[in-house]
């Protein structure tokens, strides 16, 4: 009978649990949190009820506990994987700042333009081709996360001020850390092309790495980004190995196993990219004055101020495209001399109605600038193509 009394109890809502001189209402335990609370029963004839619910006590409090982990462990099970989610989008997000993306894929891009020139006719374009680009690539993709690993090392001081976003300079990785990795890189890099056994992309790696080694390395003879003019000359100098002679090079006479020749088309390519890399060497330090101030570099941007920097930039950039359209005027093919004359006057005018909306006093806007000078290297390298 007391049984029976209990149980009609636990059938209304809402339905109370007695548990030794305390009640629970299922009302009580939310979704989340599920707390008890415990409120003494004085006002009742608190005898009875105490002896009538003692004889479901144990079985009760198993129900209840047994509800209770099966709330909470299907409550935490939903923030544990999102928390596994978020630290993958994190990591993936850092190391896309670190490896500085948006460079990279301007190698593919030259590489791929100037690999093409390797190509007499289009029969050459078969799976050996592309197989020996994807090997190259796979050298480049390492020596140039050791390039841009070994110059965020190098200057992480600067970078707490230029670009304080930076996983390096905002400690999302730890100096010991980066040190182990970017040395893994250079060794990768010189492993995959040593294994590939191509000269012409041997020599391309060593240079880059001893050209950009000395660049950002501050050690004695080294460090040249204090100097404006061995900034400029090696920069330079290594966007030209890396991007034009040693994919051209490699896939002459290493994949396709023809002689070493210097074409029309390379010419072109050498001398109108050799401007936009001073351009882009140029550029490239105008948004961090700030913070070279303080280190004590002193780059063009920094002894001739923003301003000077940015229009001779422009300039180089209008006469790269005036040596496009008299090395494109000068082809013994028509369709080749209309296209680049008229492609090359298109981008002029579009770099200079382009540069009169920068904001000199404005970092966003002069590193926005400097961003567009990537697209626009990015489309030279498909127009260098039609070039014959």
């Amino acid at each position: 009978m007391a049984f029976g009394v209990v149980a009609a109890s636990l059938s209304r809502a809402p339905s109370i649990v007695t548990t030794r001189g305390c009640y629970v209402t299922r009302a009580s335990l939310p979704n989340k949190s599920l707390k008890f609370s415990k409120e003494y029963n004085w006002k009742h004839n608190s005898r009875s009820i105490f002896e009538r619910g003692s004889t479901i006590t144990t079985c009760e409090k198993h129900d209840e506990k047994k509800y209770l982990m099966n709330v909470t462990q299907s409550h935490e099970a939903e923030p544990h994987s999102q928390t596994i989610l978020k630290s993958i989008v994190h990591a993936l997000d850092a190391f896309r700042k670190f490896s500085r993306f948006y460079a990279f894929i301007a190698m593919v891009v030259g590489s791929l333009s100037t690999s093409l020139l390797a190509v007499d006719n289009l029969t050459e374009l078969y799976p050996t081709f592309f197989n020996g680009f994807l090997q190259c690539m796979a050298a480049y993709f390492f020596m140039h996360l050791y390039i841009v690993g070994i110059n965020q090392l190098a200057d992480l001081e600067i970078d707490k001020i230029n670009k304080p976003y930076l996983p390096l300079a905002s400690g999302n990785y730890s100096f010991r850390t980066a040190v182990i990795t970017v040395t893994s890189f250079l060794f990768t890099g010189f492993g995959i092309a040593w294994m590939i056994g191509s000269k012409p992309l041997l020599w391309t790696i060593f240079a880059s790495f001893v050209l950009m080694t000395a660049y950002s390395v501050n050690l004695p003879l080294l460090r040249w980004k204090k100097s404006t003019i061995l900034t400029v000359m090696g920069n330079t100098l290594s966007m030209v190995i890396s991007f034009n002679l040693g994919p051209f090079y490699h896939m002459k006479t290493h994949v396709l196993k023809k002689a070493a020749t210097f074409p029309r088309s390379l010419l072109f390519a050498v001398v109108v990219m050799s401007m936009y890399y001073i351009v882009i060497a140029l550029t490239k330090d105008i948004p961090d004055i700030e913070g070279d101030k303080e280190a004590g570099l002193q780059t063009l941007a920094v002894r001739l101020g923003p301003k000077t920097v940015f229009w001779s930039s422009v300039l180089l950039l209008e006469m790269a495209y005036g040596a496009a359209i008299i090395i494109g005027a000068s082809s013994p093919f028509l369709w080749s001399k209309i296209f680049v004359v008229l492609s090359h006057a298109i981008m002029a005018l579009f770099v200079w109605y382009r540069s009169t909306l920068v904001d000199l006093s404005n970092k966003d806007s002069l590193q926005a600038f400097y961003m567009l000078i990537f697209k626009l290297f990015s489309v030279e390298n498909i127009l260098m193509l039609f070039v014959r």
